[in-house]
């Protein structure tokens, strides 16, 4: 069991389709415990291990802001910090999935260890927009 950050491979395979729009269908963020078992091959959402506590609600959150580009050969897309508030839960990763498309998979987050919040915000910041974003092709 572990939580290895990667963009899933079944996403890669999903952008030659068609099938992912993400800056209009719903791109949603969910949490994980750290006994997790997320990684490349991750297709889908799932409840297996997700996290629960005060402040959270199964699922996760909804991300916004969609910001899709390109910065030198590198294409890209962002999204607002994600945040949980009043909230007391640990956490030791994230997937990031597309509710819209049948829950598919995009990509896998690692915390590098367990985060633990106590009746405050939990805020996920992301890279900056660019080459160094979240989610990117380079």
């Amino acid at each position: 069991m572990a939580i290895t950050q990667a963009m899933c491979t079944s996403f890669k395979e999903d952008l030659f389709q068609g099938e992912q729009d993400l800056d209009t269908d719903t791109i949603k963020i969910a949490l994980y415990t750290s006994s997790a078992t997320l990684d490349s091959t991750t297709t889908a959402y799932t409840t297996t291990e997700e996290i629960t506590g005060t402040g959270y609600t199964a699922g996760g959150v909804t991300l916004t802001g969609a910001t899709i580009g390109t910065s030198g050969t590198t294409a890209y897309v962002d999204f607002d910090d994600p945040e949980w508030t009043s909230a007391s839960f640990t956490t030791a990763g994230a997937l990031i999935y597309n509710s819209t498309q049948s829950n598919q998979a995009i990509a896998v987050l690692s915390f590098g260890g367990d985060f633990t919040v106590t009746s405050g915000t939990f805020r996920i910041v992301f890279p900056a927009a660019g080459a160094t974003a979240i989610i990117r092709i380079d």
